[in-house]
C-alpha cells in the first residue's frame, strides 16, 4: 500500500496531476491540481490508495490532515472518492471539521456535491470522530458564512471578474475567500480587475 509519493509534477489536468517518481509517472487525483504547479521543488503527496473491482486509483493530499479527513468522509454513506475530493477542494480540513462539529448545514451544503441529506449524514457519522482537529478548530466560527462571503464579493464588481480569472488558474474558493478578506479594506473603489488579480496573487503566494 502506498502511503506517500514524492516527485516532480510532470503534467496537470483539471482533476489530477502526473507525478514523476524516479521516471515512473503516477496519476494522482488531488483537490487542487493547479496549485501544485506553483512549486518548482519536488512535491510530496500523502496517498489514499483506492481499490475497487473496475479501477485502482491514487488520491493525493499535501497534508496528513487532508488525507485523514478524506478517509473519514469515505465512511459516510453516499460519499465516494470524487465527492470527498470536492469537499476538500472547497475548504481546509479544520474548516470542514468545524462545520461538522457546529452542525452548520448552510456551510456544508455549499461544498461541491453535498446536499442537505448528505450533510446531515456527515454530521451524524463524523461529529464525534474529529478529535484530531480540535486544536486547529479552536476559534473558528462559521456563523452564516454564505451571507458573509456574499457581502464581501458585492463590495467590488472588479473582484468578481478577478476571482473568476483566478479560479480558472486553479485556486480554490476557500483560498480566494481568504485573499479577498485580507485585501478588501485596502482596495480602492475604482481598482481594476487586473490590479486586483496582482494583489490577490501576492496575497496567495504569501499564504
Amino acid at each position: 500500500m502506498i502511503d506517500y509519493l514524492k516527485g516532480r509534477v510532470a503534467h496537470i489536468e483539471m482533476e489530477y496531476v502526473v507525478l514523476d517518481v524516479r521516471d515512473i509517472g503516477y496519476r494522482v487525483f488531488t483537490p487542487n491540481p493547479y496549485a501544485l504547479a506553483r512549486s518548482e521543488e519536488p512535491v510530496q503527496l500523502f496517498i489514499h490508495h483506492h481499490v475497487r473491482e473496475d479501477a485502482i486509483q491514487l488520491f493525493g493530499f499535501t497534508t496528513r490532515e487532508e488525507q485523514g479527513l478524506f478517509r473519514k468522509l469515505l465512511d459516510v454513506s453516499g460519499i465516494g472518492p470524487r465527492v470527498a475530493l470536492g469537499v476538500l477542494a472547497g475548504g481546509r480540513p479544520e474548516t470542514v471539521a468545524a462545520a461538522i462539529q457546529q452542525e452548520n448545514l448552510t456551510f456544508l451544503t455549499k461544498l461541491p456535491g453535498i446536499g442537505k441529506k448528505t450533510a446531515q449524514r456527515m454530521i451524524l457519522d463524523l461529529k464525534d470522530k474529529l478529535g484530531a482537529y480540535d486544536d486547529r478548530m479552536h476559534g473558528i466560527s462559521l456563523v452564516a458564512p454564505a451571507s458573509q462571503l456574499m457581502m464581501a464579493e458585492e463590495e467590488s464588481s472588479s473582484w468578481t471578474t478577478a476571482r473568476e480569472a483566478l479560479a480558472g488558474l486553479g485556486y480554490r474558493d476557500a483560498e480566494l475567500d481568504r485573499a479577498w478578506l485580507a485585501l478588501r479594506d485596502k482596495v480602492k473603489p475604482d481598482e481594476s480587475p487586473d490590479a486586483l488579480m496582482k494583489m490577490a496573487l501576492q496575497q496567495l503566494f504569501q499564504g
